[in-house]
């Protein structure tokens, strides 16, 4: 279905990242991944190549400007442009009351999932604008529709993804570039697993608590959320644009 297609995924080291980047491969496009965690990235690499795909790791911290503008530049030389682009590089920060974070907890949430997402999607914007048109994903999270207690900095970063999404969405709809975002909520990645130490109560434990959050009685897998991504970066999702989709077993519904 993408065959041909070139595609970038920020974050690929793990989690849901790896899954997109694994099954935008499958689906036949020429994939470069990014992420701070070159080990990570290169076992990404080698399970898309084992399996015939062709994808190209790039350590990059998104968060910084240079490295972004390199990244593109990167793709730019392997694949002449880009078609398709995942923005997933994100970080929860400090889990804490409002009142004990300082300006350093800010600082490193919003360079990471506002500061990163933004220059990522001006740089991916730019070379589909030479392409003739694209498709763009960003990963937000429920919390960037919902409040959450104690992750407060996290949840206004991911609201900023939101905005991002819907505001660039409307800007580009009618010029060929489509871009959405989804939010998923409770997944089975690194991140909720250092989550899961903090959620639980004194009758259940964090895994327990963050299951029952979830109307649907469990938590979601990486692979779920991938297929959501894939399908709106494929002409299959022609007709989405500046759309925001939970992908949280209903816990935006409660």
């Amino acid at each position: 279905m993408l065959s041909g297609r070139s595609a970038l995924v920020t974050g690929a080291a793990s989690g849901i990242g790896r899954k997109v980047a694994l099954r935008l491969a499958d689906m036949g496009a020429r994939v470069v991944v990014a992420d701070i965690d070159a080990a990570g990235g290169a076992a990404t690499v080698a399970e898309a190549r084992a399996a015939g795909g062709e994808m190209t790791f790039v350590a990059t911290d998104i968060a910084d400007p240079a490295q972004n503008a390199a990244l593109m530049a990167a793709v730019q030389d392997l694949y002449g442009g880009l078609d398709l682009a995942c923005n997933n590089a994100g970080l929860d920060g400090r889990i804490a009351r409002f009142t004990e974070f300082d300006l350093a907890d800010l600082h490193q949430v919003l360079a990471v999932n506002v500061t990163g997402t933004f220059l990522a999607m001006q740089g991916q914007i730019r070379l589909m604008e030479q392409g003739g048109g694209g498709a763009i994903v960003n990963v937000a999270s429920v919390a960037g529709l919902l409040g959450m207690p104690r992750m407060a900095l996290y949840s206004a970063a991911k609201h900023a993804v939101v905005g991002l999404t819907r505001s660039a969405g409307l800007e580009y709809a009618r010029r060929g570039i489509r871009i959405n975002a989804v939010c998923p909520g409770g997944i089975e990645t690194p991140m909720l697993a250092r989550l899961a130490d903090h959620a639980g109560g004194r009758d259940q434990s964090g895994s327990a608590a963050l299951t029952s959050a979830h109307p649907i009685g469990r938590l979601g897998q990486p692979e779920e959320v991938a297929e959501l991504i894939t399908w709106l970066l494929s002409p299959a999702a022609s007709f989405m644009a500046g759309a925001v989709i939970p992908v949280d077993g209903g816990y935006s519904a409660i």
